[in-house]
């Protein structure tokens, strides 16, 4: 049971409700509405703190202070419409994924000059949400015949498969069910938690010699990058090798 309450996005909506049940039961006692609303949003805050990530951080502690603002004159509602869609495109089983963050414009622009590619070379975006991934490997490799994205969200698949065609396929599945091994190159924008996943199933699957795997600003502990290098705004990329690693340590323990 505490194992389903840690899974996101429940977390920060148990804390919205806390803070909105200080928040009433404060008012009730006869607190003045400006003194409810900031312990309210201290508590909200301070729950926040329990999260590692900064983006869920902001999204717990902004979640009760920017609700109360919008819920002047509106009917209650309308608030299980945000989350409604939010179920719709991100079921229960990618809570563990990564969000919705867009792959930042010309993220990958000295990409080709480290990891060149034939035009027959295959290129996953594994989990590719609204596409952003996509646009942009389809913008370093004009040439590549077989760019392929995969979504599990049945919201943000077809989006992304719309927006990206014709010069790319997107598959709606389950990205860790997907062989990488028929790709020379898998393209990653997770999570810190998710990337030893990541790295084992690289390790595993992409066993041809020239393959390559890329992530946007997480590395991967203990491995030595092929190339990385920053970006505007505190962005990172890490380009990894995973058969040459996974050569190179049989041979280390031989």
């Amino acid at each position: 049971m505490l194992r389903l309450l840690l899974w996101w996005p429940l977390p920060a909506l148990l804390s919205w409700a806390f803070a909105w049940a200080l928040f009433a039961g404060l008012r009730a006692m006869g607190a003045a509405p400006l003194v409810a609303l900031l312990f309210a949003a201290a508590a909200g805050a301070g729950l926040a703190l329990f999260h590692a990530a900064r983006w869920r951080r902001l999204i717990v502690a902004l979640g009760f202070p920017l609700s109360l603002l919008a819920a002047g004159g509106l009917p209650a509602w309308l608030w299980l419409l945000p989350l409604v869609l939010l179920a719709f495109a991100y079921p229960r089983r990618t809570w563990g994924d990564a969000p919705l963050f867009p792959t930042p414009a010309q993220a990958l622009a000295e990409l080709p000059a480290i990891a060149p590619l034939a035009a027959d070379a295959r290129v996953l975006d594994a989990g590719c949400g609204l596409g952003d991934g996509l646009v942009e490997l389809h913008r370093v490799y004009p040439q590549l015949a077989q760019l392929v994205g995969i979504e599990w969200s049945r919201l943000l698949a077809p989006l992304a498969r719309w927006r990206c065609r014709p010069w790319a396929e997107v598959l709606r599945g389950d990205m860790w069910a997907l062989d990488w091994g028929r790709y020379q190159m898998v393209y990653v924008f997770q999570r810190p938690e998710s990337m030893p996943r990541v790295w084992a199933k690289a390790r595993a699957e992409m066993r041809e010699k020239d393959s390559w795997l890329v992530s946007l600003d997480f590395e991967i502990e203990g491995q030595i990058p092929a190339a990385s290098w920053q970006l505007p705004g505190g962005h990172s990329v890490w380009v990894y090798r995973p058969a040459a690693q996974a050569v190179s340590v049989s041979a280390d323990m031989g």
